[in-house]
């Protein structure tokens, strides 16, 4: 079993951490659910809130423990590594924070659960490849996995770890079966024996420039664009 802890009080964390370990979980999964609203937090507050949450748990149990990240860091690399000096087993990308709604016929702000999309994967996965290679912490990919396919996008751009929670409450725990059945087909239509074969195939190769990779990225999705139906822009 794999638990997972949500807050964001460090001082709070490392009782349930033990408690977890001695109730027989085998990881732990911090969950740091913290969207700063005060504008006088700096980034770096909020980083190093993340990093103490991390050295506290890590040194309270003995379990592999892994981060659960949000994608708002002014730099999501730097926190990675900074994730990764701190002792994580594993960097979990990324999680989604509630975002509430506006009803504009009862006036009121309201709840929303939204469940996840294909669409969202496009960037745990753009993380993923870009620090493929670049950690000891292994790298989980969460959001976005509906299909094979994108159980496959996923293992070709680096991922340890492909984990899905939406897929399951759309179509039931059975589902999982149609996922690993879907990946072993494409998997050998492609000609792959083994899913050490398939991951980081796609991930931005080591030593090259990953800032002037993903511009160059940037730069032909632009010319594609310009060059489907919707003529040039």
């Amino acid at each position: 079993m794999i638990a997972s802890l949500n807050g964001v009080t460090p001082g709070g964390w490392t009782g349930y951490a033990r408690a977890i370990e001695d109730a027989g979980a085998v990881a732990i999964e911090l969950n740091v659910y913290y969207l700063p609203g005060d504008p006088d937090v700096s980034g770096r507050e909020v980083e190093q809130r993340h990093v103490e949450i991390l050295q506290r748990v890590k040194g309270a149990v003995t379990l592999p423990v892994a981060v659960k990240l949000s994608p708002y860091f002014s730099s999501t690399g730097e926190m990675a590594r900074q994730l990764d000096a701190a002792g994580a087993d594993a960097l979990v990308l990324f999680n989604r924070f509630l975002q509430p709604d506006v009803d504009s016929e009862s006036l009121s702000v309201v709840p929303n659960l939204g469940l996840s999309s294909p669409a969202e994967a496009r960037l745990p996965r753009t993380w993923i490849a870009l620090l493929y290679g670049r950690l000891h912490a292994a790298l989980a990919a969460s959001t976005g996995v509906e299909g094979p396919d994108d159980l496959a996008k996923y293992l070709l751009a680096g991922a340890d770890v492909v984990m899905t929670t939406s897929s399951l409450l759309r179509h039931g725990p059975k589902h999982a079966a149609a996922l690993l059945d879907g990946l072993s087909a494409w998997m050998e239509r492609k000609g792959f024996d083994t899913v050490g074969e398939v991951r980081g195939k796609l991930a931005v190769p080591l030593g090259s420039d990953a800032t002037a990779h993903e511009r160059a990225g940037y730069v032909s999705a632009l010319r594609a664009a310009n060059a489907s139906e919707y003529g040039p822009w």
